[in-house]
């Protein structure tokens, strides 16, 4: 049926008519502030290196006095730290980098209402505020290897960013009809950089990719086909700036070409170091149960101080292996096994609903519900009871087939 269409749309003229044109403004605000778990997720993504090894990075900046706290959780500031901010961000006037624009941040004086913005919020702190420059300690940056000053710009810009104005894109909506056919184009065009001047985004990949957009058949969603241009960056962006502007309803439009765009579904990425951590950070997302959701909440697996060490352990035992180069997380063949074995034999311990249901226990503690004794004679009796229940199952024979059927794609 498709070749089909496409032999009869091919009949001259090779031209559609625009029946819509849909313009819309839309805005987009900086993103909230580093905490540890973002950071090492960009840092995995940019640099190719390990959550350790970001975490190593912050701290070696943070005793140095360049950066705040790394350990934490939190992506807001203090309303106390927000009264105090312009002095971080004249800090960063010592910076060469960043001088720029902080002085521009500094100039324009938004600093002085942060603290009634969503990048300031006492309740969503517990420890630490999120990770931000001191604006003090340039005398240590010539000590810097590149690396590490490399994720001190990567954090500056992204605590500028917040006292910059949202970037603002124009996105152009197309339907074109020929011979009864209707067609859908979409294109999002960069009209005011705003934060994205500081936040060095959009990417050189995207502007690359930019002017390509094909119009798609009317069963494709229009936003999800959007092509995303920058004519800040790129002349052809520019080009086709000028000409989406100056399209008008009833125009037609030439055809230079029509194709067929074969395509499969494709299966959910492989997890890399960086967002690996993300998803134990949010475990708790996975849990269905409202109440045991709401108890892992914000902490998932791990916290921000252990979840790089539980990664670079299960590296370290083989259960899991790294891709240095690409940060790319596979299973090990050893790693596969132990599942099984686990989902054969005490199937809880792959659910976070038993480290929500812990902390539960412990919430309880700490509220005087129950006493430190009760909670550790429930915690004893679950470990008793299901150890003994691996130790009766001896199903050593019935996993032979589990292993079978993973060892087959771990062949050398």
């Amino acid at each position: 049926p498709a070749e089909e269409l496409i032999r009869i749309l091919r009949a001259d003229p090779m031209e559609g008519t625009l029946l819509a044109l849909d313009r819309k403004k839309e805005t987009k605000n900086p993103p909230l502030l580093y905490n540890l778990a973002e950071i090492q997720n960009d840092c995995s993504k940019m640099f190719k290196i390990s959550p350790d090894e970001t975490l190593k990075i912050i701290q070696e900046l943070y005793e140095k006095k360049l950066v705040t706290y790394p350990r934490t959780d939190a992506r807001v500031l203090s309303t106390a730290v927000s009264k105090e901010i312009y002095k971080n961000i004249g800090g960063l006037r010592n910076f060469a980098p960043l001088a720029d624009f902080a002085a521009k941040a500094l100039d324009s004086g938004t600093w002085k209402q942060i603290a009634k913005t969503k990048y300031v919020n006492d309740k969503q702190i517990t420890d630490h505020y999120a990770i931000i420059p001191t604006g003090q300690g340039f005398g240590a940056l010539r000590s810097l290897n590149p690396l590490a000053a490399k994720v001190y710009e990567l954090i500056g810009r992204r605590f500028l960013s917040i006292f910059y104005p949202p970037a603002v894109y124009q996105k152009f909506s197309l339907r074109i009809e020929k011979q009864g056919e209707q067609f859908f184009a979409a294109y999002k065009v960069l009209a005011e950089a705003g934060y994205l001047e500081v936040a060095n985004v959009p990417s050189k990949k995207k502007a690359e990719s930019s002017g390509n957009s094909k119009a798609e058949n009317s069963g494709a969603s229009q936003d999800s086909q959007a092509e995303e241009l920058d004519p800040g960056h790129d002349e052809k962006a520019k080009d086709l700036l000028a000409m989406l502007s100056g399209l008008k309803k009833g125009q037609k439009l030439k055809l230079l070409k029509l194709e067929i765009k074969e395509g499969e579904t494709s299966p959910p990425k492989r997890y890399t170091s960086g967002s690996m951590i993300l998803a134990m950070e949010n475990a708790g997302q996975l849990i269905e149960d409202e109440d045991l959701r709401a108890q892992i909440k914000g902490s998932g697996i791990g916290t921000s101080a252990t979840r790089a060490e539980i990664l670079k352990k299960l590296f370290n035992i083989k259960y899991l292996a790294l891709a240095k180069k690409t940060q790319v997380i596979t299973p090990t063949l050893l790693g596969e096994i132990v599942f099984d074995v686990c989902q054969a034999s005490m199937r809880q311990l792959l659910n976070p609903e038993l480290t929500a249901s812990w902390e539960k226990g412990l919430t309880y503690v700490a509220e005087g519900t129950i006493t430190p004794d009760e909670y550790m004679e429930k915690l004893e009796r679950f470990v008793t009871l299901r150890t003994n229940g691996v130790k009766q199952t001896n199903n050593a024979y019935m996993l032979r087939p589990y292993f079978d059927a993973a060892a087959q794609f771990y062949k050398k």
